[in-house]
């Protein structure tokens, strides 16, 4: 069985939304990959800290879904990371009202013996010095290394980033960290000057508009599915992500056509996450609601024409 693995926060959330708020509850970027990637056919591992504030029920949530969690230091004493948020009206935009990075501030990440040798490397939103140590304790050359970031780190770090970018085979960032990153405004300009930094393959999420799959002078786009009712946004893109790498590592397939694939279950599960606050639609989501959810995403974007 091939072996996924992921790192990145594992974190408290606090969001509100115009449909509602919560207290904290299970976050964080691996969390999402992870429970994401659950539904595909492989060995995952998370690498990522908590404090000893952190509830077992969480961990054997992870465990649960088969997720290794060998790579979760747990610091006595320490405090989770945490993150709060305000969504505005229409949910592409909000405000962060808190980050406390407290046991994250000194995250040293170690990987677990039996994933150094991981068929592919999802390297969650963190800093990119976290995400480049990772790399360096790999002991055989993952077959796809995958990397998502956001502006942030291009505000405070953009040295690390550019070096840690040189070294990864796929980038995943929205449409305004591309314009930011590459300077363009056009998104095929941006797509073209990313690619020139070192990846091969540059994914541009657009929220409810889809996502855009560059690969040389290739392009293919990927539409979101209609939804009803939107009620979070929190972790989509990680859900995304969980789901781009959870099929890529089942299938061991790295070419632009089984991508294109991986672009639609990694959308196809988005549009769970998004259905209810933090982590709870994925925790509850069954295999039988994924197929046929991908069903409709067939019927959505297949057509016949003549040319």
């Amino acid at each position: 069985m091939n072996k996924l693995l992921i790192v990145g926060t594992v974190a408290f959330d606090a969001i509100e939304t115009p449909f509602g708020k919560t207290d904290k509850i299970l976050g964080g970027a691996a969390t999402y990959i992870g429970l994401s990637a659950s539904f595909f056919n492989l060995q995952s591992a998370i690498v990522s800290v908590v404090g000893d504030d952190f509830p077992q029920e969480y961990l054997d949530l992870l465990t649960d879904r088969n997720i290794d969690i060998s790579g979760i230091e747990v610091v006595k004493g320490g405090k989770t990371f945490f993150w709060s948020g305000l969504y505005h009206n229409d949910l592409n935009s909000r405000d962060t009202l808190v980050t406390e990075l407290n046991v994250l501030a000194d995250f040293q990440p170690k990987v677990p013996q039996d994933f150094k040798n991981a068929d592919v490397v999802m390297l969650g939103n963190l800093h990119p010095l976290v995400q480049s140590s990772v790399l360096d304790q790999m002991e055989t050359k993952p077959k796809l290394v995958v990397l998502d970031t956001m502006n942030f780190w291009m505000d405070c770090a953009l040295a690390e980033l550019l070096e840690v970018i040189k070294r990864v085979d796929v980038i995943t960032i929205n449409d305004e960290e591309a314009r930011q990153l590459s300077g363009e405004y056009s998104l095929v300009k941006a797509a073209a000057l990313i690619q020139a930094m070192g990846p091969k393959y540059v994914v541009i999420k657009k929220g409810e508009h889809g996502a855009l799959l560059f690969h040389n002078k290739e392009v293919f786009f990927a539409p979101a599915l209609p939804l009803e009712e939107v009620f979070d946004p929190t972790g989509a893109g990680d859900t995304f992500a969980g789901g781009f790498s959870g099929f890529i590592t089942q299938s061991e397939n790295v070419s632009f056509e089984n991508m294109k694939n991986a672009i639609i279950h990694g959308s196809n599960l988005a549009s769970f996450c998004v259905e209810k606050f933090g982590t709870e639609r994925m925790v509850g989501l069954e295999k039988k609601e994924v197929l046929s959810r991908l069903q409709q995403f067939k019927s959505l974007t297949q057509f016949d024409i003549e040319l």
